[in-house]
C-alpha cells in the first residue's frame, strides 16, 4: 500500500485550481463525490494499480435507470434478499444512491485508502440524515480478492479497470458463483470489457445499449468534464451500459 502520508494527501483532480466542479447530487446532499482523478494517479502500491480507468461519480439518473431495467428482467429475488455491491466504489456516490433502497446489504469494495475514507465520511453523512435504509459499508480490498458474500447479489461496475483485472474478476465470480446459476446479475456502466463476459462462459448478457443522462446530469457532468486542465476525458449525453446474469457453465 501506498505510504500513510502519501495516502492521505488530497488526490489530483480534486482543487479547484486542477478543474474540480460539484455535481447537483454533493451540493443537495452535502457530500463530496464529485471530480474526476485520472487513472494514474489512483496508486497504491497494489499489482492491479496500473489497470485502474479513473474515478468519476456515476450520473444518478443513469444508476437509477440501469436499477428501472435491473428490475425488469426480474431479478432472482426480491431486492430486498439481494446485496449490492459496488466494486471499485471510489466516493461512494453508486453506494449512496443503492443505500437508498431496501436492499439486504449494500458493500462498497475499493483498493484506494483516499478513496475509502471519502465514501464513509459521506456515508456518515447520509446515515445522519435518514437516508441509509439497510446496513452498508464499505471494505478497503482488491475486488479479485474479495469473499462474495451467501445469497443474491447483484454487482455495480462503473469501468473501474481495464481487461487484465476484469478476466480475473470473473473468474472469481465464476468460481464463487458456480453453484448458485442465476444469483448474480452486474451492472457494467461505461462497459469497455463487455468483451471480457463475452469469453467468460456462463455470463449471459440481458440488456445492452445507450442509457441517456438526464438533463440535469448531462449538464453538469459537461461542466465537470469541460473544467479538466488537460482535457483527456470527454462528455456524452449517455453512458454506454450492459446487464448481464451468471447462468453457470453447465
Amino acid at each position: 500500500m501506498a505510504p500513510r502520508n502519501e495516502s492521505r494527501r488530497r488526490l489530483p483532480g480534486l482543487t479547484v485550481k486542477e478543474g474540480f466542479t460539484p455535481h447537483p447530487f454533493d451540493i443537495e446532499h452535502g457530500v463530496r463525490t464529485s471530480g474526476l482523478v485520472a487513472g494514474r494517479h489512483l496508486t497504491t502500491g497494489h499489482a492491479h494499480d496500473k489497470h485502474a480507468t479513473a474515478y468519476f461519480g456515476v450520473a444518478p439518473s443513469v444508476f437509477q435507470r440501469l436499477i428501472t431495467r435491473w428490475l425488469r428482467t426480474p431479478p432472482a429475488a426480491p431486492v430486498e434478499q439481494t446485496t449490492f455491491i459496488d466494486v471499485g466504489a471510489g466516493m461512494g456516490r453508486a453506494l449512496l444512491l443503492a443505500a437508498e433502497m431496501p436492499f439486504r446489504q449494500v458493500i462498497g469494495v475499493e483498493l484506494h485508502s483516499a478513496l475509502v475514507r471519502a465514501a464513509k465520511r459521506n456515508l456518515a453523512v447520509r446515515r445522519k440524515a435518514g437516508r441509509v435504509r439497510c446496513a452498508t459499508r464499505i471494505i478497503e480490498a482488491d475486488a479479485v480478492d474479495f469473499a462474495y458474500p451467501q445469497g443474491p447479489v447483484l454487482l455495480f461496475l462503473f469501468n473501474p479497470f481495464g481487461a487484465v483485472v476484469m478476466r480475473r474478476l470473473l473468474k472469481q465470480l465464476a468460481k464463487a458463483f458456480a453453484d448458485r446459476p442465476g444469483a448474480l446479475d452486474v451492472l457494467y456502466v461505461n462497459d469497455e470489457q463487455a468483451w471480457v463476459f463475452e469469453q467468460q462462459k456462463g455470463f449471459t448478457r440481458l440488456f445492452s445499449g445507450k442509457v441517456p443522462r438526464s438533463r440535469a446530469d448531462a449538464e453538469a457532468d459537461k461542466r465537470i468534464l469541460d473544467n479538466q486542465p488537460e482535457g483527456e476525458y470527454a462528455s456524452a449525453p449517455y453512458e454506454d451500459c450492459s446487464l448481464w446474469r451468471w447462468m453457470g457453465k453447465r
